[in-house]
């Protein structure tokens, strides 16, 4: 018995030992196109669903307004589309040189639509927790000290929303004047909306 567990001992002490000749090997898979490591995405989303279980914040649970859609969509232009994606725009280089790839919030297949009768959805709290934190060895940062905490749950709203986006939301997305509604004083650009008619 006594034999054995020598053994067991052994083994669990050259584990690691192999692991790291692997790594001083040069043969371990660090560029963005080589193939990932066995099992590395098994232990990347058990421990993001771990994480997650117990450290998932609570945020405000109400629905956002379209002015907070509008920040967020701001926001989201400004930080996270040059990863994540615009509608109508292709997948821009460097989202197709990252590993993993980044998701694409905004794909052909998948358009953006509005219907009115769809009330808004509150901000998912696991989307406040990736926004803020970020994800290690993906390439998601952290905006935790850039952005404040209002800031991130605008953008954490927008992307709950991403699928039903009002026009005025979608032309700040995509960087388009938004149109002002009629009846709207700044729709008459020569006629001055305190003074009144002469």
């Amino acid at each position: 018995m006594k034999k054995y567990v020598i053994v067991f001992v052994v083994g669990l002490l050259l584990l690691p030992v192999a692991f790291f000749l692997y790594l001083r090997s040069g043969y371990a898979p660090v560029s963005t196109s080589a193939s990932p490591l066995p099992f590395e995405q098994f232990f990347a989303k058990l421990a993001m669903r771990a994480t997650l279980s117990h450290e998932v914040p609570k945020i405000d649970s109400t629905p956002p307004t379209e002015s907070n859609l509008k920040s967020g969509a701001t926001l989201y232009r400004e930080n996270c589309a040059v990863c994540h994606g615009l509608p109508n725009a292709p997948q821009s280089a460097i989202s197709k040189g990252m590993y993993p790839h980044p998701p694409q919030f905004f794909r052909p297949d998948r358009p953006t639509t509005y219907d009115a009768a769809h009330p808004f959805r509150p901000a998912n709290p696991k989307a406040y927790w990736k926004v803020r934190n970020g994800i290690r060895l993906t390439g998601m940062p952290g905006f935790q000290g850039s952005l404040t905490d209002q800031q991130i749950l605008e953008v954490s709203q927008f992307l709950g929303n991403a699928r039903n986006l009002p026009p005025g939301v979608v032309a700040v997305l995509e960087g388009k004047p938004e149109q002002p509604a009629p009846g709207n004083p700044a729709a008459n650009p020569g006629r001055n909306p305190v003074a009144g008619p002469k």
